[in-house]
């Protein structure tokens, strides 16, 4: 098998063109393309052909969604059959695995990105009421997001994966039995580990993590400890990417040093020596990409991504091979998507800007390319439009990179532009068939993609540059390519437009905030309005790399950034956009949250200004579902016609209609839920505590596993406070929370917590939160300012709640530091009833308290009614993705 360490991505075939539109046709510019062919489902796609060589799978619509096919490797296309079935979201990736017995697949929920591991065995027939065979969860557990670390030669039943199931923002590592499903936990993660990595027989190395610097380390994997054999600072580059053959040294790719341009190197876990392999001959761009033999473990190839893709052959078979499918196919680009476990049989892609590719099965010993298919086939390649690299200034002189697209059969002058701002922000955008390009360029506008400063490939000095630039230098190279195309005549400066996602969706909205005479329109898809609420609400699995966002971006904990940082949020100048605005949201996007678009849409709207908005309900970060890409497409391209001139398909389908209607949100409904705050001071207790000791059995539930524990609590009284200390007993290790609790107003004043290599220890007034953190063999300080005292947190926060002035209605709220981020949020209490309650320590008559945190998690608690003695409590814990805590008051 060739394995290539990179993203590929496949189109497919759709099946008409059509004109029509607002505006007339220009002599010699191709007809409008009906849309579905940009946007609709590919016919077949992300085809892979078995280690065996028996069998070609493929990426199909079935019922409606995009699912798994497989047929004989030689039979026709007719004959395949499915084996996934899924009705709620396509399937984008898999893989076959190494015996070829298993086909492997990942797929979250509605777009939430919390991604599990499937299997399903092609060979076997379809289940009881089912037209494809069953598929079974491997990693089964909601909430959790599984990553595939290793799929090892030496045991094709084997797979070795991470899963944030105990804790989100880490995954600890798991075996798990591919035929079986059983799962085998390795190592839990308590070392803040980013990655493992393993050697192609499948033995655990290495392993990475991000210090709280924001540096990477990395980590050789002993028996019983991790040592640093590696490392490189926030603003570099190390990883490794594969063991060499011999598994002596592993390939690293580095910038670490005096070096500008990311090259690849061979370091030595041992002793810790690097070797340089190889950087860029030209001297112009970052590593790109290494190919190596499954087979034999070779480096077979090198690649630089440049203006276009460069190849550096290894191996005389490959460069062979790359010479006759360069003049097979000249000027394209060629892509290698898979190859029988021999490595005789390739599937080989070749594609250009104009092209989206065709599909061959390619036999290296006699040279015969079979036909398979052509991506996106009814697209009339004739009809595309060139895509080339240009170049300009910035506003600081900066020579700025970037793609310029421009509509086939028009001049090139007094152009409508569309500026494409890529995501991230640390990628960037390369040489070849881009469908947003295409589209764009066949309504008659051209289209300019940047590579700003911040994107990747360039080197660490162009990425760095980046670095807290957001909405300011940043901006300046998107604006200032607009300058640039103006000033040769291309581009009509009335009728320029900027769209994006993600990052790209923030630079729209920064272009209308911050440049508003520069743009007639913009389209922001999933966008970022407000960069301190971004930063606040990131995905719990990048905590890794939280230091890493404070650094690009800028620290919310520092005065300084966190100013920066308001007026660069686009929020903030919206009073100065005056320029139409188009927002797209995915309601379960998992990194940019509704709130991001819900509060532009609303800031502009309570100007009186127009704002079009969608929202997709089952949707996340960027639209997956055919039907709600065909409704966003349709109303952008009329909403871009009309404020910029280009042309657009008048017509829609029903059901593209009727989806767009229903993803349409009125601006006039869109509401924010209102901020929780607490009062300056804490909650008036009406009862103190006591010298006490209770035992409570626990159990944690998360879907069909379970875990026992014993809580012990003791409240003692020493130097005039309380000291309430809680130990729990886990499979885990002992866990003990000791809070120091001052008599009276209950307040807590210390608080030290010990599991394993976990030591915390804080100081609280009434104004500060002090102390220290070591966790993962790394310790940091924790210093958090208040605005009111912290209540009910910790160590016998339940016991304080109890001695609150508890009846029917009683509500109050209060301030918790959640110690992992340093931050306090405030939790809202109520008595929502009065019941009966039985615990193996008898029978009460108890209050039923409900607290809720920001983060959706969900306490109660039921407080015996005379004696104030905690009987029973449940919670949902998002922290270990939504398990579930129950525990009761032993005799």
């Amino acid at each position: 098998m060739v394995r290539v360490l990179s993203t590929m991505v496949w189109g497919g075939l759709a099946v008409a063109v059509m004109s029509g539109g607002a505006l007339a046709q220009s002599a010699g510019q191709p007809p409008i393309i009906d849309r579905a062919l940009f946007f609709g489902d590919p016919e077949i796609s992300g085809s892979q052909l078995s280690p065996d060589g028996q069998y070609l799978s493929f990426i199909k619509p079935f019922n409606g969604t995009r699912n798994i096919w497989v047929k004989k490797a030689d039979a026709p296309f007719d004959t395949a059959r499915p084996i996934t079935n899924d009705q709620k979201r396509p399937i984008g990736g898999y893989f076959w695995s190494r015996d070829s017995k298993y086909v492997l697949f990942s797929q979250d929920q509605g777009g939430d990105e919390n991604f599990n591991v499937y299997a399903v065995d092609p060979a076997a027939a379809p289940a009881a009421g089912s037209p494809v065979p069953a598929a079974r969860n491997l990693t089964e557990a909601r909430g959790v997001r599984a990553l595939i670390y290793s799929v090892p030669k030496t045991d094709p039943d084997t797979i070795y994966v991470g899963i944030n199931e105990r804790d989100k923002a880490w995954h600890d590592l798991y075996k798990v039995t591919i035929s079986t499903g059983q799962r085998t936990l390795l190592r839990e993660n308590r070392d803040k580990v980013a990655a493992w990595v393993f050697d192609e027989q499948g033995t655990l190395r290495l392993a990475s993590r991000t210090t709280d610097s924001g540096s990477t380390e990395i980590l050789r994997v002993d028996r019983d400890a991790l040592t640093k054999v590696y490392d490189c600072s926030v603003f570099e580059t190390c990883q490794p990417i594969r063991f060499h053959k011999d598994g002596s040294k592993v390939f690293l790719i580095t910038n670490k040093g005096d070096v500008d341009l990311i090259g690849l190197t061979l370091l030595d876990p041992a002793t810790g020596a690097v070797t340089p392999v190889e950087s860029d001959p030209k001297k112009r761009v970052d590593f790109g990409n290494a190919i190596f033999s499954d087979r034999t473990g070779e480096l077979l190839a090198t690649q630089y991504e440049d203006e276009r893709l460069r190849w550096y052959p290894k191996d005389a078979a490959l460069k062979a091979d790359l010479a006759f499918l360069e003049k097979r196919f000249p000027g394209k680009d060629i892509g290698f998507q898979s190859s029988t476990a021999d490595e005789r049989r390739w599937i080989v892609v070749a594609s250009g800007d104009t092209d989206p590719g065709e599909v061959f099965v390619y036999d290296r010993t006699t040279k015969a390319l079979t036909p398979q298919y052509k991506v996106r086939e009814a697209l009339k390649r004739d009809q595309l439009a060139p895509m080339t690299s240009i170049s300009y200034p910035s506003s600081d002189g900066l020579v700025i990179p970037a793609y310029l697209t421009l509509p086939k059969g028009v001049a090139a002058k007094g152009l409508p532009l569309v500026v494409v701002p890529h995501g991230g922000p640390w990628g960037r955008d390369a040489w070849g068939y881009d469908t947003f390009a295409q589209f764009l360029a066949n309504r008659g506008y051209a289209v300019l993609q940047p590579n700003f400063r911040a994107s990747t490939g360039y080197g660490k000095k162009f990425l760095n540059l980046g670095n807290g630039t957001w909405g300011e230098t940043m901006q300046d190279d998107i604006t200032w390519g607009v300058k640039h195309l103006v000033a040769k005549g291309i581009v009509d400066p009335k009728r320029v437009g900027i769209m994006g996602g993600s990052y790209g969706g923030y630079a729209t909205l920064a272009g209308l905030a911050f440049t508003p005479d520069v743009y007639a329109a913009g389209v922001a898809i999933v966008a970022p309005s407000n960069l301190l609420t971004l930063l606040d609400s990131i995905p719990p699995y990048w905590e890794s790399i939280r230091t890493v966002f404070n650094v690009r971006m800028g620290d919310p904990s520092k005065p300084a950034d966190k100013a920066r940082l308001m007026k660069q949020s686009p929020l903030n100048s919206a009073d100065r956009i005056r320029t139409p605005l188009m927002v797209v949201q995915g309601q379960n996007d998992p990194r940019v949250k509704r709130a991001e678009s819900d509060q532009i849409v609303i800031a502009l709207r309570d100007r009186g200004f127009p704002v079009e908005y969608i929202v997709a309900p089952d949707e996340g970060h960027g639209f997956a579902r055919p039907i709600n890409n065909m409704a966003m497409i349709a109303s952008t391209e009329k909403f871009l016609a009309k404020h910029l001139g280009g042309r657009y398909q008048e017509d829609v389908p029903a059901d593209v209609a009727a989806r767009l209607k229903e993803i349409t949100v009125d601006p006039k409904t869109v509401t924010l839920a209102a901020p929780v705050t607490a009062a300056s001071s804490a909650p008036k207790p009406v009862a103190d505590l006591a010298p006490m000791k209770a035992t409570y059995a626990a159990t944690i539930a998360l879907g069909p596993q379970s875990i026992k524990m014993t809580i012990a609590q003791e409240a003692r009284e020493e130097n005039g406070a309380w000291v309430f200390t809680e130990t729990a007993d886990t499979p885990m290790g002992a866990a003990t929370d000791t809070a120091v609790i001052e008599k009276g107003t209950l307040l807590l004043r210390k608080r030290t917590v010990k599991q394993g290599p976990a030591d915390i220890a804080l100081d609280f007034s009434a104004t500060a939160i002090s102390g220290t953190m070591a966790m993962g063999g790394q310790s940091r300080p924790v210093n958090v300012a208040l605005d009111g005292p912290v209540f009910a947190d910790g160590a016998g926060s339940h016991a304080v709640i109890a001695r609150l002035p508890l009846a029917e209605g009683y509500a109050t709220s209060f301030r918790n530091l959640d110690v992992r981020s340093q931050k306090v949020g405030v939790k809202q209490l109520k008595v929502v009833g009065r019941e009966s309650v039985t615990v193996p320590a008898g029978s009460f008559d108890a209050w039923k308290v409900e607290v809720k945190g920001e983060d959706g998690g969900v306490t109660t608690l039921w407080v015996a009614a005379d004696s104030r003695t905690v009987a029973k409590i449940s919670a949902t814990l998002p922290a270990m993705n939504g398990a579930v805590m129950t525990a009761e008051l032993q005799k």
